[in-house]
C-alpha cells in the first residue's frame, strides 16, 4: 500500500501538496470557467440546468452542472489521465470514470454577501448508486487556495462513522450546520483545510463529511468538483437517470486510468 493511499484510508481524504495538473490545463479551464459564467459556450453546447445561471447576481455562489458539456478547456483537464493516474493511487482503483462534475466559484465576501457550503456528505446526495459502489471526488484547486479563501474543510476519519443522513450543502451560518451532526461516541471532530496551490488535487470518499466557510481573500475562489468511480460501481436500478444519465457518454464522462470494459454495465 502506498503512502497516499493509507492516508485516504485512514483519513477519509488526501491533500496533494504540489501541483497535479500543468499551468497550461488549469490556464485553459480558467478561461473556460470564466467564459461559461458569462453564457458562452465554445463546444455549442450549455452546462446541464444549474443553480446558477449567467446574470445571477455574481456575489452569490456560482455552481454549474457538467460545465465540461460547455467548454473544451474545461472537458481537457476532467479528462487529464495524469489526474486518473492519481487518483486511482490514491484510492487503490485499477480503473476511473468521471460520472459527473461541478464548477465552483465562490466569490470574496462582501458586507451582504458571504456565501458558505454547509457540513455534508457526498453519500446523500448521490443514493442513485449501489450500496456497494466506490465512489469518490478530486476537488481541482484552480486558483491559489488558502485559509483566507474559504477552503473545503474535511473531518478527518469521519468516513468512518457510516452514512449518517445530516448536515446540509445549503446554509447561511457554516458553523450552525455543525450542530446538525452526532459524533459518535469515542470519536473526535477534528477538521484539515484543503490548502492547494493551482492545479493541486484533494480527493475525498463519499461518506466523509466536509464544507467550506466564507472566502474572506478578496478574490475568487475556484474550483471543479470531479465525481469519479471505480471498477465494480453501478447505478441502484441498474438504469441511467438522474446523475447517472451521461455515464454511456465517454466524450463527457471519460473513462481516466484503467480498462473501459469494467464499465460496462
Amino acid at each position: 500500500m502506498n503512502d497516499r493511499h493509507a492516508t485516504y484510508q485512514a483519513d477519509g481524504f488526501q491533500l496533494e501538496p504540489g501541483p497535479v495538473l500543468s499551468a497550461d490545463t488549469v490556464a485553459a479551464a480558467v478561461q473556460g470557467m470564466d467564459q461559461i459564467r458569462e453564457g458562452h459556450y465554445d463546444t455549442g453546447r450549455a452546462p446541464e440546468e444549474s443553480q446558477w445561471k449567467p446574470g445571477d447576481d455574481p456575489n452569490t455562489l456560482c455552481k454549474i452542472e457538467m460545465p465540461q458539456m460547455a467548454s473544451r478547456g474545461i472537458r481537457a483537464l476532467v479528462s487529464d489521465c495524469g489526474l486518473g493516474a492519481h487518483v486511482a493511487e490514491v484510492t487503490g482503483s485499477e480503473a476511473v470514470q468521471v460520472w459527473w462534475t461541478q464548477l465552483l466559484y465562490k466569490p470574496s465576501a462582501t458586507a451582504t454577501s458571504a456565501p458558505v457550503i454547509g457540513w455534508h456528505q457526498d453519500r446523500y446526495f448521490w443514493r442513485i448508486w449501489s450500496n456497494e459502489s466506490n465512489l469518490f471526488t478530486a476537488w481541482v484547486a484552480l486558483s491559489d487556495v488558502d485559509e483566507a479563501s474559504g477552503p473545503m474543510q474535511f473531518v478527518r476519519g469521519s468516513h468512518h462513522w457510516g452514512f449518517t443522513g445530516e448536515g446540509t450543502f445549503q446554509a447561511t451560518d457554516f458553523e450552525a450546520t455543525r450542530d446538525m451532526i452526532t459524533v459518535p461516541e469515542g470519536q473526535d471532530w477534528e477538521e484539515v483545510s484543503a490548502l492547494l496551490p493551482p492545479g493541486g488535487v484533494s480527493t475525498h470518499h463519499n461518506l466523509v463529511f466536509h464544507g467550506s466557510g466564507p472566502n474572506q481573500s478578496g478574490r475568487p475562489r475556484r474550483s471543479l468538483a470531479i465525481h469519479m468511480r471505480s471498477e465494480g460501481s453501478r447505478p441502484a436500478d441498474g438504469g441511467r437517470e438522474g446523475l447517472a444519465r451521461h455515464i454511456d457518454n465517454l466524450d463527457i464522462c471519460p473513462v481516466i486510468h484503467g480498462d473501459l470494459g469494467v464499465f460496462r454495465n
